[in-house]
């Protein structure tokens, strides 16, 4: 029996091969090569479990995880983890797999990491580990200090409505203990961190879907407040090229699971071939594989997220982005009245997120709007148009509605031509210095019969007409903006999605930690 996450990358001519010895095949999977390969190296050469699993281990080529049993011994497990992540659960007469350790926080707390190209086999009462030498090694028992706070789902429908309201609370768990005498201080990186980041001349970001949005609205913050040069990329881009390093550059990895397959993959390229500074993860599942092989780590401490739309892990990801602009800035002559307006804000967004989830039940009202509709655009400027990214994205996972999200200014470059009755447009309107431009680019929509609802601060000078909706939102502090207008589109891609009738916390096709490439 086999239990497999991950790509056998060979499996086509290992198929064929075991067609010529006479094995069947009765799925169109990769996962049924290894179970007729370790059928056949068995009756082969014989030997223990763990020795036929290194044998097959040899033959395949991917990024994987897998456990085997024979069915004619049922009390061990043999596992091999080949880039995808493998947890040893350790429990008292009694031991769990699982490729993430919040699945087994609510039946224990001390886990063993497999490290890359390792086997290791599981009783109820031992657990052996090899290396890819085929040398015994021992693994470290680890007890996680992650609290299990998913629980049920309360008085919520679904885990995504919970956690959207829940990140006043996690927002305060981030900026717990990092504030010292009006600065912000990120003490766990370490007793060096303070000179390592005095050096940095640059920064680069690799990241994933959600976390790569957090990253794009950092650019703005990295270079407009700390005067530092940012660069970010999707981590499956970044690590199939040969990106040339910029001088005292600091390399961040963003990710919720810190198992993201092709974010480890860029970091560990980073690593082996290019002299980066150090590297430092932003990550919210500590001891996760990101977590362990970075040089630094800020944990966003958003808790349990259920939901495989990410909400509070996103909010929490700017939050200590934002923190760690102030930081470097900081060490490299920030003007001081700048780094008090980034603690101020920080200080009193809790209570901004809170009255945006008090607007939940107009942006409900509002999203009876898009009951029959197939397409979407959003619009944003500045560090807001990431924002328009992530309400795109997020309106995509949950509702599969297909949404698109672009900077204002690139709607003559095409995109009107798209501009009908049927076509909403969800444009994000904080009262910056952009303002004026973007009601501009409203105006091009209007012109053309298009259907606006527009997110704007109460005295942003917008007045509602037939086909222009207004959303009056409460004034917030412009640096901490991108977060603030991030939760009514959250809400609003929830609440479509419940119109829609999909299934919210698990949209089809889609996984919580991608651990594959």
């Amino acid at each position: 029996m086999v239990v497999h996450n991950g790509i056998i990358e060979n499996h086509e001519p290992l198929c064929e091969q075991l067609r010529e010895r006479g094995y069947t095949f009765v799925t169109q999977t990769d996962t049924e090569v290894i179970a007729h390969l370790a059928h056949w190296e068995q009756r082969q050469q014989g030997g223990a479990l763990f020795e036929v699993m290194q044998r097959v281990v040899g033959a395949l080529r991917g990024a994987y995880g897998t456990v085997i049993m024979d069915i004619r011994d049922p009390s061990m497990l043999v596992a091999a983890r080949s880039g995808s992540p493998l947890v040893i659960g350790r429990g008292i007469g009694e031991n769990f797999l699982a490729s993430d350790q919040l699945a087994l926080l609510p039946v224990t707390r001390r886990f063993m990491f497999l490290e890359e190209g390792e086997i290791a086999e599981i009783t109820r009462r031992t657990v052996r580990v090899w290396d890819q030498a085929g040398e015994s090694v021992e693994r470290p028992e680890i007890e996680s200090q992650v609290k299990y706070d998913a629980g049920d789902k309360g008085l919520y429908r679904h885990y995504m409505q919970k956690e959207i309201f829940e990140q006043p609370q996690a927002i305060k768990n981030t900026l717990e203990g990092r504030f010292s005498h009006g600065e912000i201080t990120l003490s766990e990186l370490g007793d060096g961190a303070d000179a390592l980041l005095r050096q940095v001349q640059h920064v680069q970001i690799i990241a994933c879907g959600t976390s790569y949005h957090s990253a794009m609205v950092s650019r703005y913050w990295f270079e407009a407040m700390a005067g530092v040069p940012c660069d970010v990329e999707i981590a499956s881009e970044f690590r199939y090229r040969k990106p040339a390093m910029r001088p005292g550059s600091l390399l961040i990895t963003l990710s919720q699971s810190g198992e993201t397959a092709d974010t480890l993959a860029a970091l560990r390229l980073t690593k082996k071939a290019l002299g980066y500074l150090g590297s430092l993860a932003i990550c919210n599942v500590a001891g996760s594989s990101l977590v362990r092989e970075s040089d630094m780590v800020l944990m966003t401490r958003a808790g349990t997220e259920i939901g495989v739309a990410s909400t509070k892990a996103f909010t929490t990801q700017l939050t200590v982005l934002l923190m760690l602009v102030a930081r470097i800035g900081h060490l490299r002559g920030m003007d001081q009245e700048i780094e008090e307006d980034i603690v101020h804000a920080l200080q009193t967004l809790p209570s901004r997120i809170e009255q945006m989830l008090s607007l939940d039940k107009p942006i409900e009202t509002l999203a009876e709007g898009f009951s029959d509709k197939h397409h979407a655009l959003f619009l944003g400027r500045g560090d807001l148009y990431p924002i328009a990214m992530e309400g795109a994205l997020k309106l995509k996972e949950i509702s599969y509605i297909h949404a698109e999200a672009y900077a204002a200014g690139e709607l003559k470059h095409g995109p009107l031509a798209l501009i009908d009755a049927d076509m909403p447009v969800i444009v994000i309107a904080p009262n910056n210095e952009l303002l004026e431009k973007l009601k501009s680019n409203i105006e091009e929509v209007r012109a053309r019969g298009g259907l606006l609802y527009v997110f704007a601060e109460q005295d942003a000078g917008f007045t509602a007409s037939e086909n222009m909706k207004i959303i009056p939102l409460p004034r917030v502090e412009q640096i901490v903006a991108p977060i603030f207008y991030t939760v009514p589109m959250q809400l609003l891609a929830y609440h479509i999605s419940l119109i829609k009738g999909t299934d919210v916390d698990q949209p089809r096709n889609l996984a919580k930690s991608v651990t594959v490439e």
